[in-house]
């Protein structure tokens, strides 16, 4: 005799597919919420903020942006983040005043790697030329200016340089100056990061979420610290990762970590129930 399916039970199935298991994080900015999503889905939370913003102190070179931008050396720049593009934009205002960097922009050609640049152009009043599509990586960013004529070109980078963005562009003849606005480092308690690096190595997580490239060069330093990042490795590679776009699993796969597949979107929302839906 069949049993008849309950569809309250099937939904509750569905959002609590983690069903218990151990899930590590390595989210900084959005710890809380990511915590609260994995908990959500019927998982077992590990938050380890892995990655604090920091000024990239005495920004000679930012200056030195400015000076050619406002002097009309530039054709075309190119924004990365939109955290970056407000950071850039405070730093010249003390020398510039409030819109000068705005009003330059309006002035060239600007592209905006995806949506978070392009709403701080638009809080900014700047309407960007160019929004580089999903999943927001630098192949987006040459495919969207393919063929332009611009040659004298800017880049904000983030984090870490973009090298095969810029190879991309000179290959094509542009002349390009990357302007870094700020860096990441490891935060300030990397107490949570280690003790995440301990249980990988042991084998404690089923699951490990990625939400940026530079989570796992983290993971790894810290881990080398503590000398066991041959074990942390291995214990990513048994465990299901997952990562939230092309960008982060390149960098992964530098480390010699597979993920098991990208969510349909490159959101954090949808990693986290594509994840729980997907655990086996």
């Amino acid at each position: 005799m069949c049993q008849k399916s309950n569809p309250i039970r099937s939904i509750y199935n569905q959002f609590m597919a983690f069903a218990g298991r151990a899930v590590l994080a390595l989210e900084s900015r959005r710890a809380v919420e990511m915590a609260e999503l994995i908990r959500k889905r019927g998982g077992i939370p590990f938050v380890a903020p892995s990655m604090r913003e920091i000024p990239v102190e005495a920004n000679a070179a930012a200056f030195a942006f400015a000076d050619r931008l406002f002097a009309g050396g530039f054709d075309m720049v190119i924004l990365l983040t939109g955290v970056g593009t407000r950071q850039l934009s405070r730093l010249l205002a003390p020398r510039h005043g409030n819109h000068g960097f705005a009003d330059a922009l309006r002035g060239l050609t600007s592209v905006a790697r995806g949506p978070k640049p392009a709403a701080a152009l638009r809080e900014m009043g700047v309407t960007p030329t160019l929004i580089a599509g999903e999943p927001n990586t630098w192949r987006e960013v040459l495919a969207v200016t393919a063929g332009r004529p611009e040659r004298r070109i800017a880049v904000q980078e983030y984090g870490r340089p973009s090298p095969e963005l810029v190879e991309g562009l000179r290959g094509r003849g542009a002349e390009v100056t990357t302007v870094r606005v700020y860096q990441w480092d490891l935060p300030e308690d990397t107490g949570p990061l280690g003790e995440a690096a301990r249980k990988l190595a042991a084998g404690e997580f089923d699951v490990v979420l990625f939400t940026t490239a530079m989570q796992i060069a983290h993971l790894a330093r810290v881990a080398a610290q503590q000398g066991i990042e041959a074990a942390v490795l291995e214990g990513l590679r048994k465990a299901r990762v997952v990562s939230i776009g092309p960008t982060t699993t390149e960098a992964l796969e530098e480390f010699g970590v597979t993920p098991d597949f990208e969510p349909s979107h490159p959101k954090m929302g949808f990693l986290v129930k594509e994840a729980a839906e997907r655990t086996d």
